[in-house]
């Protein structure tokens, strides 16, 4: 199989592996959603999920992908398995030291990193004693840390697991892993309700009840971690004949892998950054702020994940593979393919959401305890990200390039502007939004402790930051490949074809909901489908080629 076709197919099994383990993650939100609605027990888990997926951010995929793909592909292209065998194994010795200390430092850190991390939630306690609030999050989110913590640390091995896999050209199994991670999830919430008695009415829980779904929900989070490393691990073990773990720095390749490592934890460790200051600014927002950001973070991520990184996480095994005397021009040629292929389904998906969002939302989030004001509010925190999509996409290919030719210091530097730009600017437009409420915006029945706007302003400075990266990306790229060009007319055209799609079932949806009386979610069963099948059908007729590498029929 040549190069180019390795990563064609890899980034096809790529996406269906994310595809489905996105899906089962949408089933997660959807249950969550049903369980605690956008509220203060959804904020908590929020925020315990997230603070110790620094860590796992840290350590994991990103840094990984940058320090141990490439070393680990050239050791298997130049036909030195057992010294590939030997490096994964000290790599993976090295992992297990660092994730037991930081896992064991979490659990007993927990009050300081969520004070850190969510300092707003400190003053639950007073507001709570005054009548203004009826649950106190700080306690809970300690609690829900100490829990989940050693989660993270099973996680950071499942990136390992996925960069050996990857490396071997097996994509499907890694990518499906977090599957099992869902699932565990989603089995210990609905455990928890069938006990408790309210599972057909979990807007009739109290607050107790609600503390015993949320731990229950942590419980499953910490179990599925490890089901999630073990299920790769037989197949790690057929691929590498020759691990053999052993704690030490003199393996071949793992001093190059901690001096590219290095650079690497820094650039993740800004984006993690990053993330903390979202999360930190979000908690001093009005109650709900922090789980509206994260049910529309996971509808954005789902094209970027399943699509866009997707491609990114094919190509880099076989740049790494490359004979450093062609890599320049296989990088150039390979940028702009990946992009037209990227670009094929994130724009549609650009448009999709920014036409169809509130759809979107209503058909996954909308029953149980989740209201149509909550409807709103994420599907305009959705848009926000949306505006950001197609540079992150980009962003993750140009970074791949730069780890391709062993330079992890440029993207570091990088996301460190990203960081400052989306921080500065955050900060200011979540005030400013944080002044609306969506209630009176959207003319809903109004309440004491409504829903206010202060995540949206989030969401736009995310997007900023994402195309301030992009820009620096190319131009500091662009100067080490002067023949470099991204394909905006390509992209362009594709955003102009999804455009004179939408209007038509954008005329269909407003027939459906004045014509007809039909609720949301079948408005969306008939609209969604409607552009989707649209969009594919137009490229098929038009025999596009990005359609036909997806599919597998890409020029050979």
């Amino acid at each position: 199989m040549s190069p180019q076709q390795a990563s064609t197919s890899g980034a096809r099994w790529v996406a269906l592996g994310i595809l489905s383990s996105k899906v089962f993650g949408l089933v997660r939100e959807v249950v969550l959603t049903f369980f605690f609605g956008v509220s203060p027990h959804a904020d908590v888990w929020r925020t315990a999920t997230r603070a110790p997926n620094v860590l796992q951010n840290l350590l994991g995929e990103q840094a990984l992908s940058a320090a141990f793909i490439p070393i680990y592909s050239r050791l298997l292209e130049d036909g030195r398995d057992k010294d590939a065998g030997r490096f994964a194994g000290a790599v993976l010795a090295l992992l297990l030291l660092a994730v037991s200390v930081f896992v064991l430092l979490g659990i007993l850190l927990a009050p300081f990193i969520v004070s850190i991390f969510s300092a707003g939630f400190l003053g639950d306690a007073a507001r709570v004693a005054e009548g203004l609030e009826a649950v106190d999050r700080y306690p809970r989110t300690v609690q829900a840390v100490r829990i989940i913590f050693p989660m993270t640390g099973f996680l950071v091995l499942s990136s390992w697991s996925l960069g050996v896999l990857n490396s071997h050209r097996r994509f499907v199994l890694p990518y499906l892993a977090p599957i099992v991670w869902n699932i565990s999830i989603i089995g210990a919430l609905f455990w928890a309700g069938q006990r408790s008695g309210l599972l057909a009415t979990p807007t009739l829980a109290g607050v107790e009840t609600l503390d015993r779904w949320l731990y229950s929900a942590c419980w499953g989070a910490a179990l599925g971690g490890l089901l999630q490393f073990l299920v790769q691990l037989p197949l790690v073990l057929r691929c590498v004949p020759s691990l053999r773990l052993a704690l030490s720095t003199r393996v071949p390749g793992v001093p190059q892998a901690l001096r590219a490592l290095g650079p690497a934890l820094a650039g993740r460790g800004v984006v993690q950054l990053g993330f903390f200051i979202d999360t930190f600014l979000a908690s001093f927002l009005a109650g709900g702020a922090p789980s509206a950001i994260g049910f529309g973070a996971v509808l954005f991520n789902l094209p970027l994940s399943a699509f866009g990184l997707s491609i990114a996480a094919a190509e880099l095994p076989e740049l790494s593979r490359s004979d450093p005397a062609t890599m320049q021009r296989r990088i150039i040629e390979r940028i702009e393919r990946a992009i037209r292929q990227s670009a094929f389904v994130i724009v549609p998906s650009i448009f999709g959401f920014g036409a169809f969002g509130f759809l979107v939302v209503a058909l996954l989030y909308r029953r149980g305890s989740f209201t149509l004001e909550d409807n709103w509010l994420v599907y305009l925190v959705l848009v926000g990200y949306t505006l950001g999509l197609l540079a992150s996409a980009i962003s993750r290919l140009l970074q791949n390039s730069f780890f391709a030719l062993q330079d992890t210091r440029t993207p570091a530097k990088i996301a460190s502007v990203r960081l400052l730009a989306a921080a500065v600017v955050g900060s200011g437009l979540m005030l400013l939004f944080d002044r609306l409420a969506v209630a009176s915006l959207f003319d809903l029945p109004s309440t004491a402790d409504g829903l206010r706007l202060g995540a949206v302003g989030l969401s736009l400075a995310t997007s900023l930051g994402a195309w301030c990266e992009l820009l620096l990306l190319f131009h500091f790229l662009h100067r080490r490949l002067p023949s470099l060009y991204l394909p905006w007319g390509a992209i362009a055209r594709t955003g102009f074809r999804s455009l004179l799609i939408a209007v038509p079932c954008a005329l269909l949806w407003w027939f459906l909901a004045t014509g007809t009386g039909w609720g949301a979610h079948r408005q969306a069963l008939v609209v969604l489908p409607t552009y989707a099948t649209l969009y594919l059908a137009w490229a098929w007729w038009r025999r596009l080629p990005e359609l036909e590498m997806w599919l597998g029929r890409g020029r050979r």
